[in-house]
């Protein structure tokens, strides 16, 4: 009782010397020099901060503002966020109506015996009241018993981020308050001015987000206990994609262009063209390992640039596949069409070419006498199996040697220096067109 009574008792000297004041009522005393608070027992007689306003009868309504001062931290790792703000609170409170039409700003130690709302922050991680140089709290009475309840608070709220399209994600965060113990039949929380009660939020300059558009909500939290009052700040923040263009996409796609260059150099030029598909191979795989690095507790998540960058592996591993293929087939056809040296070498091939087509002959004119052909037709690589008197599983395995025949002979590269002059042109569109149908689904879908 003596507290309370100082703490008014402070109060009340800041008033004029005419007036002097009571916490029920401020009242005219003329002519009298001397500090009295006449009623002063009045109002503080029954006082429970303890209890809240309205007790046992209707819900206390609790109309709330807010002010985004900063949001300096937004973690993809820890799908977090941290933002300081400004909670405004006003309630009535008819213990501490007073007459008159002014307000009083009250220190703010004062909060220790009033009521107040038990108001938490849902899904925070970590929070703290600014107490430099004393607490950041305000507590403002007007003469209608409105309270009016300011804090500063820095808070880590929880964000559940889907980075599937990361860099070119666009992420929906809360910050959402709810009462903890009291349900809704004891308080009814509101927006003092629907959307118009949060402000600084659109003002925000943060390093890789933009804010789209922001909202608020009112809803209700169904727990065991009870159903809680409950309101909700609901923001998109839009993720700048250009520091990533310059950071990972242009370097991924000169990489896949200067593996092309190889396109342009001879089969014969084994170093220069198996340095350009080594290195670039290497300098893709730094690059993959560096955009991962800073996100290493999102690696379960398939993002869109890891998709890039997998696509961008794929072209340069296969520019240097290429070489590998094609100087294959060049080796293989300059062995085969090799010449011997000298007159006997030349002449002990064409002896040995001529007994080879004779016996090829005469062992296809006896295998004609013995299996009765009605109709035959041998060339170089197939054999026409339609009209051949023969068992049904020979027929097959016929039919089937043809086929194996055709298929090697369609992969089979004729001419080894055709592969570069196709890959000149097939590489470069292909790339174009997986980028259109990369950039069309990332950005559009």
């Amino acid at each position: 009782m003596f507290c309370r009574y100082f703490c008014f008792l402070s109060l009340c000297l800041f008033l004029p010397a005419q007036r002097r004041c009571s916490l029920g009522h401020v009242s005219d005393l003329h002519g009298s020099d001397t500090t009295s608070l006449p009623g002063f027992e009045n109002l503080t007689m029954g006082y429970n901060k303890y209890l809240r306003p309205y007790f046992g009868g209707e819900p206390v309504q609790i109309a709330m503002s807010l002010d985004i001062a900063s949001i300096s931290s937004i973690s993809e790792s820890d799908m977090d966020y941290t933002a300081t703000i400004y909670l405004r609170q006003r309630w009535t409170d008819p213990r501490l109506v007073f007459h008159g039409n002014k307000s009083f700003t009250l220190d703010a130690r004062l909060v220790e015996l009033l009521w107040v709302p038990d108001t938490y922050i849902v899904e925070s991680k970590r929070s703290f009241l600014h107490d430099v140089t004393v607490g950041n709290r305000l507590i403002r009475l007007f003469s209608n018993g409105t309270i009016l309840y300011a804090l500063r608070i820095t808070t880590t709220v929880a964000c559940n981020m889907d980075l599937s399209k990361y860099p070119m994600d666009t992420q929906t965060c809360r910050l959402q308050l709810e009462s903890w113990g009291y349900d809704e039949n004891d308080v009814i929380f509101t927006w003092l001015r629907g959307n118009d009660s949060v402000h600084g939020i659109e003002k925000l300059r943060l390093s890789q987000y933009t804010v789209e558009r922001y909202y608020t909500l009112v809803s209700k939290s169904q727990q065991e206990t009870g159903r809680y009052p409950r309101l909700i700040l609901q923001f998109e923040l839009r993720r700048n994609v250009l520091y990533f263009i310059l950071e990972t996409y242009v370097p991924s796609t000169l990489l896949v262009m200067l593996s092309w260059v190889s396109f342009w150099i001879t089969l014969d030029s084994v170093p220069a063209r198996t340095c350009i598909g080594v290195t670039t191979v290497l300098s893709m795989t730094t690059l993959m390992i560096g955009s991962r690095s800073s996100l290493s507790k999102t690696n379960c998540f398939i993002k869109a640039i890891d998709v890039y960058l997998g696509i961008c592996f794929s072209f340069i591993f296969g520019a240097l596949v290429e070489y590998a293929v094609a100087h294959y087939s060049s080796s293989q056809k300059c062995a085969a069409k090799a010449p011997q040296e000298g007159p006997a070498n030349e002449l002990t091939k064409e002896m040995e070419e001529v007994n080879i087509t004779n016996i090829l002959n005469s062992s296809i004119a006896s295998y004609k006498r013995k299996i009765s052909f009605t109709s035959i037709e041998i060339s170089s690589d197939t054999v026409n199996c339609s009209g051949l008197t023969m068992k049904t599983h020979e027929k097959i395995k016929c039919v089937l040697r043809n086929k194996m025949h055709r298929i090697i002979g369609y992969f089979t590269i004729q001419n080894p220096s055709n592969v570069d002059h196709y890959s000149k042109l097939l590489f470069p569109l292909f790339f174009m067109l997986v980028n259109v149908f990369y950039w069309a689904y990332y950005l559009y879908f």
